[in-house]
């Protein structure tokens, strides 16, 4: 069966030849500035941490808005960060560059010689120049080799869960990082499937899928693909495991005034960094007390009040933005003693 055309559900947007366009970047510099304007004597400005430098659009921006300002950037992908350091190359020794996990950035911090940072922005997901190198096989509106791997060095890919996991394993990542109805009814097709041949191709699999899901249910819950295609990504990348550890790490890793921000596409992620960020700006003194017992005030206040969305406009100048949640969160007060920042 021939497979349909079909957007990736994130279309791209490039900047010259440098990827996708930021996604609400105006407003990424608008919750962050109040962090990032502090010059020290010697001269020297505050110190971002761009966690999923990507192509380096959103680092681009506050480069230039903020003269003083240090960028530290981590990607796990390679080829990302050779396109962000040719971005970036005017800006010389203010920003510098990290192969490494989200997760790892307190070893980042550590081997950078930086105590605390005044901001972090961690822009979530799978980015529009990932899915336009089509043999990376993130999109599903190719043919691609069932890659998925955000880092070339990982071991596994999207093929070896398909061929390898057992239909238990299987149907668990479609229903819970794919929120996929139909989990075990593909997960027993998939099966079925590779006992007469391994998947290697993400077409075949497209077409897997349209056989697979009832015809109702393909007229009106979006692209088939969209869902089996989220799971396996975040499987082969451990992308929750990622963000779980991540964000008290990020928060950790501020001085008092630092602003977090984080930007989900899906609701998976959304959730993790909800519950995190309420926890850490909870204030366990018992109800009705006149003061706040000591070691109960909260060490984190919230910047954004519920999740923020793109406007209308921005969906239509960009429709990545479309799904986009955005929370930030800032450091009121230190955990023990001050921290020096680097």
């Amino acid at each position: 069966m021939a497979v349909p055309p079909s957007s990736s559900g994130q279309p791209s947007h490039r900047s010259g030849d440098h990827g996708h366009v930021p996604v609400m970047a105006d407003r990424m510099v608008g919750l962050l500035l109040p962090a990032l304007t502090r010059t020290d004597p010697d001269g020297t400005g505050a110190v971002l941490v761009d966690g999923t430098l990507g192509a380096g659009g959103h680092t681009e921006l506050f480069l230039s808005r903020l003269p003083g300002l240090v960028v530290h950037g981590i990607d796990r992908d390679e080829h990302a960060l050779a396109i962000a350091r040719e971005r970036l190359a005017p800006f010389g020794d203010r920003v510098r560059f990290h192969h490494a996990r989200y997760d790892q950035i307190g070893r980042v911090a550590a081997e950078a010689g930086l105590d605390a940072v005044d901001g972090i922005l961690l822009d979530l997901g799978v980015s529009s120049m990932q899915l336009d190198q089509a043999d990376r096989g993130f999109a599903y509106a190719v043919d691609a080799p069932l890659d998925m791997r955000m880092n070339d060095d990982d071991p596994l890919t999207a093929a070896d869960v398909l061929n390898t996991y057992d239909h238990g394993s299987l149907a668990r990542v479609l229903s819970e990082y794919g929120e996929e109805r139909f989990a075990g009814k593909i997960a027993s097709a998939v099966i079925r499937a590779r006992q007469q041949e391994p998947f290697t191709t993400s077409g075949r699999l497209v077409e897997l899928l349209y056989a697979t899901i009832p015809a109702a249910t393909r007229r009106t819950g979006g692209h088939p693909a969209k869902r089996t295609f989220q799971a396996l990504r975040i499987e082969v990348n451990r992308e929750l495991d990622s963000l779980r550890a991540v964000v008290p790490a990020a928060l950790e890793l501020l001085a008092v005034g630092g602003r977090l921000a984080v930007m989900s596409y899906q609701s998976l992620e959304d959730r993790i960094v909800k519950r995190d960020f309420a926890q850490a700006a909870r204030n366990t003194t018992p109800a009705g007390l006149p003061v706040d017992l000591p070691g109960t005030a909260a060490h984190f206040a919230l910047v954004t009040r519920g999740a923020e969305q793109a406007d209308e406009q921005q969906r239509q100048e960009n429709p990545r933005s479309a799904p986009v949640r955005v929370r930030a969160i800032e450091r009121i007060a230190a955990a023990t003693d001050e921290r020096n920042r680097g």
